[in-house]
């Protein structure tokens, strides 16, 4: 069973030692960026694509916030998992929250405090004024 393409290929076909991942400068990110965002008709993004030899998750992952075109973040070596939480907080940081947290209900405690003293007080002046009245 002979295939048009075997002429082409040769007797035997060669396969590269390890396959490779593909990589894209940042010049081309940029420009199909730009053209992906130009794309306006019913499937002119997917025929971008298409004719690209991309995927959709190629396009999210250059234009993702915060992950510029030509940044480290955007070259990642393959392998590495990105990741949205942020760093650890060391012992001192995570402490200091937490002093922070108390400090405002603490606050919030006096500031309480403050208000019904100030109507207890407003209460007993005009029920002494009550009484004086009724003397």
């Amino acid at each position: 069973m002979s295939r048009a393409h075997d002429e082409a290929m040769g007797d035997e076909p060669s396969m590269p030692d390890r396959p490779r991942r593909r990589s894209f400068t940042a010049d081309y990110k940029l420009a199909i960026l730009d053209e992906y965002d130009r794309c306006t008709g019913d499937g002119d993004k997917g025929a971008l694509l298409r004719q690209e030899g991309l995927y959709t998750s190629h396009i999210v992952e250059c234009d993702a916030p915060g992950t510029a075109v030509g940044s480290p973040a955007s070259a990642r070596k393959s392998g590495q998992r990105r990741t949205t939480r942020s760093p650890p907080s060391s012992p001192d940081e995570k402490e200091s929250e937490r002093a922070e947290a108390e400090l405002a209900k603490t606050r919030l405690v006096v500031e309480i405090q403050g208000k019904a003293s100030e109507l207890l007080g407003r209460l007993l002046a005009e029920s002494d004024e009550e009484n004086r009245q009724q003397r």
